[in-house]
């Protein structure tokens, strides 16, 4: 799996063929400490549990950079995307990350 740094995500969605997808898999309370956004991806939020319920949400023909608090959730659910056919990097370190750079 590949992983990138909050301050590699500008790069990577640089070079993708079309618009990324910011996905967020951190629980809706933990979003009220810190967001994270970026103008050359779209946001979208989905608690990591809701991932398998909710997949055909993701359009599997849109990269997707995975975001949770530290990493580690994000990386699962970049796994399980992959399994399933998505083109998926995950965000090394997180929301938590993200806030120190």
């Amino acid at each position: 799996m590949q992983q990138i740094t909050p301050s590699q995500l500008a790069q990577w969605a640089s070079e993708q063929t079309c618009r990324p997808v910011l996905l967020d898999v951190r629980e809706g309370w933990e979003l009220q400490t810190a967001s994270a956004s970026d103008p050359a991806l779209d946001l979208v939020h989905m608690p990591m549990q809701t991932i398998p319920a909710r997949l055909d949400e993701l359009d599997t023909q849109r990269p997707i950079a995975c975001l949770c608090h530290h990493g580690g959730r994000s990386l699962q659910v970049a796994h399980f995307l992959a399994s399933h056919g998505y083109a998926v990097v995950n965000i090394a370190g997180g929301i938590h990350a993200w806030s120190m750079q």
